[in-house]
């Protein structure tokens, strides 16, 4: 899997303990995806981290570029468990 991690994506891992499998895990298998509302050029990733208690992690990333780009990742709140 190719992709590269803008610097607030890293951050953001490092900060919030993501771990690199979790987040591939996000990119190459999601459970959903969701367009952007505001640029067309991003999506949102998400994938239920059963070993982290059932969060959801959220990842946006844009796929149009080459290798695909994250742009942040984070665990949201909003849905834990969901889906």
């Amino acid at each position: 899997m190719s992709y590269t991690l803008t610097k607030h994506a890293l951050e953001n891992m490092r900060a919030r303990r993501i771990t690199l499998e979790w987040l591939e895990r996000a990119l190459a298998a999601p459970d959903w995806t969701e367009p952007d509302d505001v640029d067309p050029a991003l999506e949102h990733r998400f994938a239920v981290i059963h070993e982290f208690g059932d969060r959801v992690l959220h990842v946006i990333v844009n796929p149009t570029a080459e290798p695909e780009r994250v742009i942040t990742a984070f665990f949201d709140r909003r849905l834990r468990g969901a889906r």
